[in-house]
């Protein structure tokens, strides 16, 4: 048999150069001068690193396990119009003073205000997937900007940290405050131009009323165009929570007291948020006992591991029927 070609022929290794190697077409030459295409050559390394990326972000089910008041952080995320809570940062950025919110004036992800204060938003558009490494994103480049900066959106570098990773987490709760409006974007005294002010109207005209129980934690009450619910932000694992709130289901506990109902759940950040309708007259200090009269029931059940019966199965299923994911 004759000499393979020097089509077949095997490509020898990739040449040592300096600097950075530009990406180019998948088929074309990589610029190393290897001699291979930049897909069998340093091609692979960006499609490696690309899918670890990805890997990361659809491993991080859960981007604020571990953090102080991890429920009330995605209630502030997923379910709050206005509120806002101390952050607590540890490392060099101990002594800044920093206020995560649920929104800020044009969507912003940051606000360096002219006091020094860093305010850092929840509801803004992810740009990684990864809220926690998003959010560190935004913080690390207020904390270096100038007083009255409004950060921009950007995309994180892939390796950078989390927001874990910048804060103090030795407590155990958040320090959440609900507002009945967005008077928190404004400093008390600042001048008010009239395009803030419009802003700001519009902004208020669409928060509806909320407030957070006191009785049991992450619960949230909520009128929405003249209908009552209860939102509450569970921090219990899923499968558990499931077959916990299936035993209620068929025993007929899982709902409130008259008139309210058990309506399914929804699952945001990795956590189960279980939700009931309120007749629309009911206020959230009225909610306050049942809550937690549930929260006793629920805890029981959570401690049952007998094999669910038929009646429960049954009950499960139609709960799970109803369950939806925000992403």
């Amino acid at each position: 048999m004759g000499k393979k070609s020097s089509r077949t022929a095997k490509a020898g290794p990739a040449k040592a150069v300096d600097g950075e190697i530009p990406v180019v077409g998948a088929r074309e030459a990589c610029p190393c001068g290897s001699g291979r295409r930049y897909k069998a050559c340093h091609g692979r390394e960006a499609a490696a690193a690309a899918h670890q990326q990805a890997a990361e972000v659809t491993a991080n089910k859960r981007p604020f396990e571990g953090l102080p008041g991890e429920a009330d952080i995605v209630a502030m995320r997923e379910l709050v119009p206005a509120a806002t809570a101390p952050l607590k940062l540890a490392g060099e950025h101990a002594d800044r003073t920093v206020t995560l919110a649920t929104v800020l004036p044009m969507a912003a992800p940051a606000v360096h205000r002219d006091t020094g204060e860093i305010m850092l938003a929840l509801q803004t558009l992810a740009t990684s997937g990864d809220p926690d490494r998003d959010l560190a994103d935004a913080l690390l480049r207020a904390l270096d900007s100038a007083p009255g900066t409004v950060v921009d959106s950007a995309a994180p570098a892939a390796d950078g940290p989390r927001l874990r990773d910048l804060l103090d987490t030795s407590g155990d709760s958040l320090g959440i405050t609900v507002h009945e409006d967005f008077s928190f974007w404004i400093i008390d005294g600042a001048d008010v131009s009239p395009e803030a002010q419009l802003s700001l109207e519009h902004a208020n005209a669409a928060a509806y009323p909320t407030k957070k129980l006191e009785s049991v934690p992450s619960a949230y009450w909520t009128r929405i165009r003249e209908k009552g619910h209860l939102r509450w932000v569970m921090p219990h694992e899923e499968e558990k929570l499931m077959d916990a709130l299936a035993r209620l289901h068929a025993a007929k506990q899982s709902n409130l007291g008259e008139g309210t109902r058990y309506v399914g759940a929804f699952r945001a950040c990795g956590l189960v948020v279980p939700v009931w309708d309120l007749p629309k007259e009911m206020e959230a200090a009225e909610i306050e006992k049942p809550a937690a009269e549930f929260a006793e029931r629920l805890a029981k059940a959570l401690t049952d591991d007998s094999p669910l019966t038929n009646d429960q199965r049954r009950a499960r299923a139609g709960l799970v029927s109803r369950q939806v994911t925000l992403r």
